[in-house]
């Protein structure tokens, strides 16, 4: 009987410790800006490094993965299928980057996009807004690629793409599965963590 008690309670744990990741992301040197993996390992843009870059840099990026991961809370009253709209979207975003790049402050309206999730599960704001949010995250990514070749660039869509959904269902399956412990006041404490990364982000994007 106690052995069978750390199985069940695992994803639980999860759970609840998720705040506490919450905060120690904020730690981080410079946790609001995302880190290419081109750069980190000094590559050149091929189909190959391309879509390795595509999978990484959501989880190289903490301001991108906190929101992904924010995003698994909102989607735990609605169904899964709603999570293709909002990578869809994410995808065009992108492409608008790649041909209209350049848009003002644009890493201060992403670090933005996390106090706008908060005030989703917080207040009740319309779930809609997630959609220029994500068009928005998607649209800075895009600004990584910017002067390579067509073959590159389509792969490493294809990497964020497969990156962001494998997140999103991994989270998703995880709280759900945790449902018990993922209480009202969890998400609530989760909520304004975001609420407080996103806003010492934003300003920190502003004034820097």
């Amino acid at each position: 009987m106690t052995s069978a008690l750390p199985g069940r309670r695992g994803p639980a744990f999860v759970a609840t410790l998720l705040p506490a990741a919450l905060a120690i992301l904020a730690l981080l040197p410079e946790a609001a800006h995302a880190h290419h993996l081109m750069d980190l390992l000094h590559l050149k843009p091929n189909p190959f490094t391309g879509l390795l870059s595509g999978l990484a840099h959501p989880v190289l990026g903490p301001d991108h993965l906190l929101f992904l991961l924010a995003l698994s809370l909102v989607g735990l009253r609605h169904r899964s299928s709603w999570m293709l709209a909002l990578l869809a979207t994410g995808l065009g975003g992108s492409c608008l980057g790649l041909v209209l790049p350049g848009l003002p402050a644009a890493e201060a309206l992403v670090s933005f996009s996390l106090v706008v999730v908060a005030l989703i599960l917080l207040a009740g704001w319309d779930r809609r807004l997630l959609l220029p949010a994500i068009a928005l995250h998607g649209y800075v990514l895009s600004a990584m690629v910017l002067g390579w070749t067509a073959a590159p660039i389509a792969t490493y869509l294809i990497g964020l793409l497969i990156s962001q959904g494998a997140l999103l269902l991994v989270a998703l399956g995880v709280l759900r599965h945790s449902a018990s412990a993922c209480s009202a006041t969890t998400r609530r404490t989760m909520a304004a963590v975001l609420l407080g990364l996103g806003a010492a982000w934003t300003w920190s994007a502003l004034v820097g």
